[in-house]
């Protein structure tokens, strides 16, 4: 039986929720919070809808990386994939899925409550004590 407390374990489902006292790290969802999936579905649940060479754009990616993260989060069943024409051309829309958008939303909440956590201690270090060496007596007075 491993105890939450105790980081040398690990925890019981590291993809899944953490435990209540567990840390909010262990709770992302690597599918999820890898960087340009996270894009992808932040730029998707603020469209609904978006073609290929507008996620491309927006996001900075090659044809083949795109592609390859759009199967991925597909594959998850978290974005859903179409084809058609505009226009006479070919292309790809993907569009978020309920899954999709309840995933972003655990997400955030991962990372809303990681904040949390460390806000409270950043706040209470005083930036001298946490980032300056302390001072010897030599240099406070003057002399060597």
């Amino acid at each position: 039986m491993s105890d939450p407390q105790d980081p040398a374990q690990p925890p019981a489902s590291a993809g899944g929720p953490a435990a209540p006292d567990g840390h909010p790290a262990l709770s992302f969802d690597e599918v999820v919070h890898q960087r340009t999936r996270l894009g992808i579905l932040a730029v998707l649940a603020e469209a609904g809808q978006a073609d290929f060479p507008y996620l491309r754009a927006v996001l900075g990616l090659t044809d083949g990386n795109l592609g390859r993260h759009l199967e991925i989060l597909a594959g998850a069943h978290l974005i859903m994939i179409s084809k058609g024409y505009h226009r006479r051309r070919p292309r790809t829309w993907a569009t978020i899925t309920i899954d999709g958008r309840h995933a972003l939303d655990a997400e955030l909440a991962n990372m809303r409550a990681l904040l949390r956590r460390l806000e409270p201690a950043a706040a209470s270090q005083h930036p001298r004590t946490s980032r300056q060496p302390v001072s010897s007596a030599a240099e406070t007075t003057g002399t060597e």
